[in-house]
């Protein structure tokens, strides 16, 4: 009876050394696996909303993040989730410490603003985002009601000829890669356009495309000063565009194609 019992404590023993040998070696283990598979780079292409300290703020969210092979699962399964302007992402391991993300963009032309959020519009008038937050590089369209904005559908616009209109503009300024911050329609629906430093009257037509094509050149003439630029009467082959300071009074001497406004030194 005591060889036996010293036969089971003997054998108890070797088990829980077995044992302890064991979980030190899986111990040991997922130590080397952390180790050799912690993420320390991402890198991103594509992005032009967010910053790359943005995105990777924005993206790695758990703790299993710092793994590269969990990252890289997580990413694959369940995407970049519900983050505003952002399409969609894909993910590439370069290798056991870093990751390629390509982000995908949703692409928006012009925005208007309800209950002091950003509603965002593509290229179509479908409404594709709705956010706080005010891009820059996105015209604003202001001094029209709208009878419906909801997100992904189409905008609708108290009258139905204006929706063109502001589709058309939008498409212009884009093409001829003007930087408008917003679209003014007056009572009488003509446009008005603020850049930076200038305001822009283009009056009321049936189509832009001529007056939008020179305003680059005409913007640049101006060497960033704040004008108030008419154009209300440029016509095709008619250079009739005057130009005077916002912040005063007086005729503003600009190059051409600009010439003097008529009124203000009198």
């Amino acid at each position: 009876m005591i060889n036996s019992g010293i036969t089971n404590h003997i054998k108890r023993k070797r088990l829980f050394t077995w044992i302890l040998f064991l979980c030190l070696v899986i111990a040991v283990a997922i130590v080397v696996f952390l180790k050799s598979f912690e993420l320390k780079i991402i890198t991103f292409e594509g992005n032009t909303r967010y910053t790359q300290q943005e995105l990777t703020e924005l993206l790695k969210t758990q703790k299993t993040d710092s793994i590269t092979p969990f990252f890289w699962l997580r990413m694959k399964w369940k995407g970049a989730g519900d983050i505003p302007f952002i399409e969609k992402t894909d993910i590439r391991m370069t290798d056991r410490h870093s990751v390629e993300i390509s982000v995908y963009e949703k692409l928006v032309t012009g925005c208007v603003e309800l209950r002091n959020q950003y509603m965002y519009f593509d290229r179509e008038g479908i409404v594709v985002e709705s956010s706080a937050r005010r891009l820059p590089d996105v015209p604003l369209v202001t001094g029209l009601s709208f009878s419906k904005i909801v997100l992904r559908e189409k905008l609708e616009v108290q009258r139905d000829e204006l929706f063109d209109v502001i589709l058309n503009l939008v498409r212009l300024i884009d093409k001829q890669e003007i930087n408008v911050q917003q679209i003014q329609f007056q009572q009488d629906y003509s446009v008005t356009l603020y850049t930076e430093n200038c305001e822009v009257l283009l009056g009321k037509r049936d189509y832009y495309d001529n007056v939008l094509a020179v305003l680059k050149p005409v913007l640049a003439s101006a060497q960033g000063r704040s004008l108030k630029i008419d154009m209300a009467l440029y016509e095709n082959g008619n250079d009739r565009i005057t130009a005077q300071p916002l912040d005063e009074t007086g005729i503003q001497d600009l190059p051409e194609p600009l010439e003097e406004s008529e009124t203000g030194d009198e």
